[in-house]
């Protein structure tokens, strides 16, 4: 399958394939965007070079996925936007399971603060060096991860205590 890039994404790789090419695995286009998976090694590097080089300067949302395989479970996917172009591509990472830890992206973009709290309550993915590492929903003393796949989907019985409500009692 050849890809149909246009001019911003065909120069975001062909950049990445020169300056990053130990760290490019994958390009790949699905429902009318371009995907780029790259080792999570270097991802603040990555990040930085799409927004100075590229002016990818709005992040429009960062993802956890649990893809509950025995290999890079968990994904994180970082949606960039070059607001001059409208482009807009999805910088992908994997990580493993049995410690899912990637550097954090608030260097580059403040607003990743909050977009990665939300990825480590629901995911525990952790980011490295993230200025403030606490459960953004969830109580600090809840054990679990709800989005990935192994929890229950009626929750842990006893885990929270929730108020005995109904929309006929309220």
């Amino acid at each position: 399958m050849s890809l149909e890039l246009n001019k911003t994404e065909q120069a975001v790789v062909d950049g990445l394939s020169s300056d990053f090419s130990e760290d490019l695995i994958e390009v790949y286009q699905s429902c009318d965007h371009t995907y780029i998976r790259v080792e999570a090694n270097n991802i603040v590097d990555i990040l930085t070079y799409l927004k100075d080089k590229h002016h990818f300067i709005f992040l429009c949302d960062i993802v956890g996925t649990d893809r509950y395989t025995s290999d890079e479970r968990f994904e994180v996917i970082y949606n960039i936007m070059n607001l001059r172009t409208q482009d807009r591509i999805f910088v992908k990472i994997r990580l493993e399971e049995e410690n899912p830890v990637v550097k954090t992206a608030t260097s580059v973009w403040k607003a990743a603060g909050w977009l990665e709290r939300e990825a480590y309550d629901m995911f525990g993915i952790r980011f490295e060096g993230h200025p403030d590492h606490r459960r953004i929903f969830m109580p600090e003393d809840f054990e679990y991860f709800p989005l990935r796949k192994e929890f229950p989907l009626l929750g842990i019985p006893g885990s929270i205590e929730l108020p005995n409500t109904t929309p006929d009692t309220e």
